[in-house]
């Protein structure tokens, strides 16, 4: 059976509409349960993001976890990481988040962590999946002569903020580092400024008020802009800007600039060298990382594996070559010296570390890659047809690309979270990889376009 529920991070839609109801809701915690080994406590934690639509989803996974024997434990309000590393730290058989990430209030989706903190593999996934859509699960009396309990935990938030601070080294501290701090209105708001603050850095948060439908409302990781102004008008030394479950980072340095994913590799990566924690020397970043990530990282004689986008493959890769450092240009970012999961918080205490461990600006670290100009635009596509499919589209992709020769490149893929075609074209020139992503787009909305 082909996959129509999971895309590349969990189950994501509209809430309240296929599939994000209810009633798939239900059949999700039922079929969680249910792939759990035999013979587990089926112990299973829960946290969300603060959008409005969180406790009517929370509510049925639990309902369906507890129908099938399974005990719920409810996190609350929590960063996605949190709950990978509570999944750990707390000998639960699973943990399971209910947020959409950078997206709009009123999208919702489901993201599953095994026992080990990981994300699920695509087998897993896809076996869940089965479960799910199988209409004999509800109806099966088996699973319903034993009702599970559902509990509510005092202590989630302090547990992952005291891991988020054992991060930074002994004797480190961010004493003398202004900092300026935007949590999208999201699952970050209360957890990252305690965390700044306690770690000594002087904090200016923004966006930390949610209230269920501001979250990521022109803020955040994918909004900098307000962030940006700020940190310039308060002479901070670096902005945070994360999405609204706090897996990922955007960061601004000292002077306005906006600062990726990419970027924060490349620094990291430099400096994990240089005091001996690059293990194996490995740095692995996904197709969408910018040309001058690879370069970057070749000059600085450190081997750089691809990966497919999404932070559980670049997680995939990481293990298979025994990687510390990965991430993708978007924000997410894995430590696995600390943690299983892409983590945004973690992120910027790693990157603060290195600012205040070297005593240079942001700007002035950053200075290790040089960014090529890169253009990615979104077009909004009425079905998913192979691409290779379409003459149309093929030419005109081969046509930029022979334009661009080996000082650029093109990727076309579909997203794997939201109905769209994401077109990314990188050059020399900004306004030739703009007209060449242009012209790649606009065939492509003629031919699959809505």
């Amino acid at each position: 059976m082909s996959r129509t529920l999971f895309g590349t991070d969990g189950i994501r839609g509209v809430a309240n509409q296929y599939p994000i109801t209810p009633e798939l809701m239900i059949k999700l915690g039922r079929a969680i349960v249910d792939c759990l080994p035999v013979g587990s406590e089926k112990k299973i934690i829960i946290g969300k993001d603060p959008r409005i639509s969180g406790d009517m989803i929370e509510s049925a996974i639990a309902a369906g976890i507890c129908s099938a024997n399974g005990n719920v434990f409810f996190a609350g309000v929590i960063p996605t990481p949190a709950i990978a590393h509570l999944t750990v730290a707390g000998g639960y058989d699973a943990g399971i988040v209910i947020s959409a990430s950078h997206n709009p209030y009123y999208d919702n989706g489901v993201k599953i962590f095994n026992h080990q903190g990981f994300k699920l593999s695509d087998d897993l996934e896809q076996t869940i999946e089965d479960k799910v859509l199988d209409e004999t699960l509800l109806s099966n009396n088996s699973i319903s002569n034993n009702i599970g309990l559902a509990s509510h935990l005092c202590d989630a938030a302090s547990e992952y903020i005291r891991f988020l601070k054992n991060a930074l080294p002994p004797g480190c501290s961010f004493a003398g580092l202004k900092v300026v701090m935007d949590c999208s209105n999201g699952a970050a708001s209360h957890i990252a400024p305690q965390v700044f603050i306690d770690l000594g850095a002087e904090v200016d948060v923004i966006f930390a008020t949610p209230d269920g439908r501001n979250i990521n409302d022109d803020c955040g990781s994918q909004h900098t802009e307000t962030l940006q102004e700020r940190v310039v008008q308060q002479k901070a030394h670096i902005g945070l800007a994360f999405d609204g479950d706090a897996d990922r980072l955007i960061a601004v340095d000292e002077q306005g600039h906006k600062v990726t994913g990419d970027q924060i590799l490349a620094v990291c990566a430099k400096y994990f060298k240089e005091n001996g924690r690059l293990k194996n020397n490995i740095v692995v970043s996904t197709v969408m990382s910018n040309v001058g990530l690879h370069q970057a990282l070749k000059e600085m004689n450190i081997q750089h594996v691809i990966a497919d986008v999404g932070d559980r493959y670049v997680i995939e890769k990481m293990m298979e070559h025994h990687a510390v450092i990965g991430g993708e240009d978007s924000g997410h970012m894995i430590f696995l010296d600390h943690h299983s999961s892409g983590d945004g918080i973690l992120t910027a205490i790693r990157l603060m570390e290195v600012m205040q461990n070297t005593s240079r600006s942001l700007s002035d670290l950053v200075d290790v890659m040089q960014v090529y100009p890169q253009v990615l635009l979104n077009i909004n596509v009425r079905e998913m047809v192979d691409i290779g499919s379409v003459p149309e589209i093929t030419g005109i992709i081969q046509k930029v690309e022979r334009q661009l020769g080996d000082q650029g490149r093109v990727l076309v893929r579909y997203s794997g979270t939201q109905p769209l075609c994401r077109v990314m074209v990188e050059g020399p020139d900004t306004g030739d990889t703009h007209r060449f992503c242009r012209d790649i787009a606009d065939v492509i909305q003629e031919k699959l376009g809505i």
